[in-house]
């Protein structure tokens, strides 16, 4: 099944990956930047932990899936604009996978999943562990700045009438779902 060109699993995985990199962006900012209580830092800290954990393999599926995909494409019979795409995208999954590989190593303690299960703590040196947690806010950043161009240029090709939202739409997969 596929929608307009995306298929189901890959509008799945964009929906999933935005909703996970929006709500640990924002959340992660928002502590970083604001005064906020220590318990709810820590509750935020905990959930953007657990949260990308648990992300991780979805996002190496979707990276994968993106290999292969970008692999099929001639480079030469893009546009201009078709290469500008895919290297800004191609952008975002190294800006994603360089916070989520940072995010693990920057750990000072084991990895709570939910309080499901622990992963041991990859690091001990704390010199590491901090150029990490440098390298990860930093990252964050740059990934914060991409996505805002994304969204940005969704806005652009939706007011131009290229309905791009229509094509990566999860109502387009139910509406499709119940013709079946």
């Amino acid at each position: 099944m596929s929608v307009m060109g995306y298929s189901r699993q890959r509008v799945w995985l964009h929906w999933l990956s935005a909703a996970v990199i929006i709500w640990t962006l924002a959340s992660g900012f928002y502590v970083a930047c604001v005064e906020v209580p220590v318990r709810v830092s820590e509750w935020v800290a905990f959930m953007n932990v657990s949260l990308t954990t648990v992300f991780i393999p979805f996002f190496a599926w979707r990276l994968f899936i993106f290999g292969v995909h970008a692999r099929s494409i001639s480079v030469s019979t893009l546009s201009l604009m078709e290469k500008l795409a895919l290297f800004v995208h191609t952008l975002i999954y190294v800006a994603v996978t360089v916070v989520l590989v940072t995010g693990v190593l920057m750990m000072d303690r084991p990895i709570d999943v939910f309080g499901v299960f622990e992963i041991a703590q990859p690091l001990a040196d704390p010199a590491l562990i901090s150029r990490f947690v440098t390298i990860h806010f930093g990252s964050s950043l740059v990934l914060l700045l991409l996505i805002v161009m994304h969204v940005g240029a969704v806005i652009v090709h939706e007011a131009c009438g290229h309905r791009v939202l229509r094509r990566m739409s999860l109502c387009s997969l139910v509406r499709s779902e119940r013709l079946k």
